[in-house]
């Protein structure tokens, strides 16, 4: 069992490194607007060169997984490759897989990316609860017997999620608060920071939901290109402020594929989320 908890290990590297999140997506369009082929050649230059410019100066990257597998088991070496590099640069890795199934499916996911013994594990991952969120207690319980984290989608920025998160249950609770609800009950007092989390999009605006309680890291992807500004982050989190764990994409990685640029987009983004985060 790991002698540090995911929430120590976050805790500790944003004190160190400063609240900041950046995913590695590379998509066919970066892909070309880095001048690179849309191959696992490509894929590889592109998420290697993110590794040297960013693994070892900021708290948290995250690898979205699709990208990855699109390519085949070609693409899987290059992810298991790029997790390798990141973590002895010393960033946390959470890979964004969005994995969400029941009993041995969802143990099997869990053991794929929790279990310290798989060539793919990872610090946490991020996890659907519409299937219940008693469903996703395999991974649960795998990452807390290896000081791993999981975050739970519960507010997301795509048009579509409100109609299923906003949605009102028998008890008068949103479907989003009753995720929430759980998630906060798991990491009731975990110290300094419970390890799981929920990912709540940049975008939302004031949805009306409590967020006081969760005690856990607050993933807000979304930033940047897609819209969010970390002005927005006070409305939406209020007085959870200080569990936020912002994350940006597009608006660093355009910046690519120059080294220096990168690092210089990734400090401008380190900036401004301290500024609001305060």
């Amino acid at each position: 069992m790991a002698t540090k908890t995911f929430g120590e290990r976050l805790h500790h590297a944003v004190a160190e490194r400063g609240p900041l999140c950046v995913g590695i997506d590379p998509h066919a369009s970066l892909l070309s607007d880095w001048g690179l082929p849309d191959t696992v050649a490509g894929l590889e230059s592109f998420a290697f060169t993110v590794v040297e410019a960013l693994a070892d100066r900021v708290a948290v990257l995250k690898p979205q997984s699709a990208f990855f597998e699109r390519f085949g088991s070609r693409g899987i070496h290059v992810l298991e490759s790029t997790i390798r590099q990141s973590r002895e640069a010393g960033a946390l890795i959470l890979l964004d897989v969005k994995r969400g199934d029941i009993g041995s499916t969802m143990a099997a996911y869990a053991s794929a990316y929790l279990d310290p013994s798989s060539p793919m594990s990872v610090d946490a991952i991020t996890v659907s609860p519409y299937l219940g969120v008693g469903s996703l207690r395999p991974a649960f319980d795998l990452a807390a017997a290896n000081g791993a984290g999981v975050f739970v989608l519960a507010l997301t920025s795509n048009p579509e999620g409100p109609a299923v998160q906003h949605a009102v249950t028998a008890d008068g609770r949103t479907v989003a608060q009753t995720v929430i609800d759980e998630i906060s009950q798991v990491n009731a007092g975990a110290d300094p920071l419970g390890s799981l989390g929920l990912v709540v999009g940049a975008t939302i605006g004031d949805s009306g939901h409590d967020l006081s309680k969760v005690n856990g890291p607050l993933l807000a992807p979304g930033l940047g290109a897609q819209g969010g500004t970390p002005e927005q982050l006070r409305t939406i989190f209020g007085e959870s402020l200080q569990n936020v764990l912002p994350s940006y994409s597009r608006e660093v990685l355009g910046a690519g594929p120059d080294v220096t640029a990168l690092r210089s987009a990734t400090q401008r983004a380190a900036h401004a989320c301290r500024a609001a985060l305060g």
